[in-house]
């Protein structure tokens, strides 16, 4: 069965999202550990000119997800850009795309949950990390087992934490530059050129990269738009993600740089909390940290829910075994995907916690920049799909003019550089797996030519108006 197949056979009931939940759930699966701790990387390297970096950042962002949802809203897949590739450009796209984003997410997901097991230690110093990794996973099988309603819910009760939690730091911010907190650093806005730009206009390009991280998750809201009552109002629904994201994200890091010197940061500890640090603030650390664990499981449970649905979409396009889409028992539970996400999950947490730490943080920081090149073939995709205007296409060049600026900033600098050369590797396995898989499937057009004109048929698809 193929994804357009299932998509007819599915119910009314499983379009169930009004626009706004879905904006509420694509900031639930996009603020997470990429803001509250990989933005101490970005001011590391680029200073207050960070805040550049995540306008440009969110302006990539946007156009990436503009053109994912305008497909999503001309016709709905649950396989989201892994469909629209392969309708695109064939067969090995929408193989490549899937399992390139499937091993990257699960890498991803082993780093989140070695993440919260030293946030859990925190307050419970005693317990190893593995306990709290394993049990992270558990309960977020569990929430993906129970279904939509319970990761709607839950998400979405996530998603106000998250955002309450930051509006309380500008809140406590404010007040701090005021002078109406006690202790603290002197604080002075970065107003210069010096101040602002003070490692140069490569500092700006090499941090560029952390900021798309922040806002990486947009390709978990295009699976799930598909849910949406009508899809028509995915672009909505994204804009407005998008535009909160940005706000909040920039007001933040403003605050951030203003209250404290940017080369003070350390790149272990979360900025928002160390800019509050020195003022007599004893419940700060607790809250953050409670922010910082809610936040990384809330996108470890997106992650888990996106790659879940590809493998099945994989699946029902025979790209991987077909025993993965079979659903079992009353609620209709995909066990065997869960089963290899499960597995998977184990393997990377066994990696995070045996491996050197800098070889595994290359390996996420590969798999991150896997997300990219995926945001990067959603761009070449809508060039076949969509109808563009003269307007659209220079939006989409320059997207992948961003995106192809901020993987290129990772060459700049020793803590992503490694991580480039790996995604490269990745790349090239992938191609190979292709090359082999496309005489497999000319052998297998070869033995029944009925199916192969039936799939050209299918293809067969006038360009999105």
């Amino acid at each position: 069965m193929s994804a357009s197949d299932s998509k007819k056979s599915g119910t009314k009931s499983e379009q169930d999202l009004k626009w706004w939940q879905l904006s509420l759930l694509g900031v639930a699966s996009t603020i997470g550990t990429g803001y509250f701790l990989g933005s101490a990387f970005g001011i590391k390297l680029g200073g207050p000119a960070v805040l550049i970096s995540f306008v440009l950042a969110a302006l990539g962002t946007f156009i990436v997800f503009d053109v994912l949802a305008r497909m999503t809203a001309e016709d709905p897949q649950k396989g989201s850009f892994r469909t629209y590739a392969k309708k695109a450009h064939g067969r090995w796209a929408g193989f490549s795309t899937g399992w390139m984003y499937w091993c990257s997410e699960v890498l991803i997901m082993g780093s989140q949950m070695t993440a919260l097991s030293i946030f859990s230690q925190f307050w419970f110093p005693d317990i190893p990390m593995w306990l709290f990794a394993t049990g992270y996973a558990v309960l977020g099988l569990i929430v993906i087992w129970i279904g939509n309603k319970g990761f709607d819910r839950l998400e979405n009760i996530l998603a106000v934490i998250k955002i309450a939690a930051i509006v309380m730091f500008l809140v406590i911010a404010a007040a701090a530059l005021m002078g109406w907190l006690k202790g603290g650093i002197q604080p002075k806005a970065p107003v210069t050129g010096s101040l602002f730009f003070p490692t140069g206009g490569l500092g700006l390009w090499s941090s560029l990269i952390f900021a798309f991280y922040a806002f990486g998750g947009i390709e978990v809201m295009g699976v799930m738009a598909v849910r949406l009552k009508d899809p028509k109002e995915a672009p909505k629904s994204g804009r407005v993600m998008i535009l909160i994201l940005a706000i909040i994200y920039v007001l933040s890091l403003a605050a951030v740089v203003t209250m404290a010197p940017w080369n003070k940061f350390p790149t272990t500890k979360s900025p928002f909390i160390f800019a509050l640090s020195s003022y007599n603030l004893p419940f700060v650390p607790h809250v953050f940290n409670a922010v910082l664990i809610i936040a990384g499981f809330s996108t470890m449970v997106a992650s888990l829910y996106a790659v879940t649905t590809v493998l099945i979409s994989l699946s029902e396009d025979h790209d991987a075994p077909t025993l993965f889409s079979r659903k079992m028992f009353k609620r209709q539970t995909p066990m065997y995907a869960l089963g290899l996400t499960a597995a998977g999950l184990v393997a990377s947490i066994v990696l995070s916690l045996l491996m050197p730490g800098k070889i595994y943080e290359y390996l996420t920081t590969a798999a991150g920049l896997m997300l990219l090149y995926n945001w990067f073939f959603i761009l070449i995709s809508a060039g076949r799909n969509l109808d563009l205007t003269a307007w659209g296409q220079i939006k989409r060049y320059t997207g992948m003019l961003l995106i192809l600026l901020a993987v290129s900033g990772t060459l700049f600098h020793a803590t992503s550089r490694p991580g480039f050369w790996i995604s490269l590797g990745f790349i090239a396995i992938i191609t190979a797996v292709v090359l082999f898989m496309q005489s497999v499937w000319r052998k297998e057009e070869k033995e029944n030519p009925d199916q192969k004109e039936r799939k050209r048929s299918k293809l067969r698809a006038k360009p999105i108006r």
